[in-house]
């Protein structure tokens, strides 16, 4: 498995974007399923965005589809999330983990390593 570090984190005003990256080192990246979850201040961590280890299918929160979107390059070892529309409710630590099943899951304990995360604060 590989190890993962996230980066593109940081402040932005409401209606703004972010891009989100997420750089693995080793492991079986490419052949992993790759999801992003978020964890606000004194809540569950929760399930944003997925996607299958050749991109070939993605899955979304209802809450971000239409301004999230999620993707991989696999020849750069290296997953995404595209953030546009932002809004204060997306405010939180962004996780990136992989999952070296093919089954593209959406619950956090289907994925097996994690990343630090990275925080994204979006101001109203």
């Amino acid at each position: 498995q590989a190890q993962l570090e996230e980066s593109g984190g940081g402040l932005v005003q409401a209606g703004g974007s972010l891009r989100l990256s997420c750089a693995a080192s080793g492991g079986t990246f490419s052949r992993d399923t790759m999801g992003w979850f978020r964890q606000a201040p004194g809540k569950e961590r929760e399930f944003v965005s997925a996607i299958s280890w050749n991109g070939g299918q993605t899955t979304y929160v209802d809450s971000v589809k239409g301004r999230f979107t999620i993707s991989r390059d696999n020849a750069k070892s290296t997953l995404y999330l595209q953030m546009n529309s932002l809004k204060p409710e997306d405010t939180a630590v962004y996780y990136c983990a992989g999952d070296r099943s093919i089954v593209v899951a959406t619950t956090a304990r289907a994925y097996d390593y994690w990343g630090q995360g990275t925080q994204v604060t979006v101001s109203s």
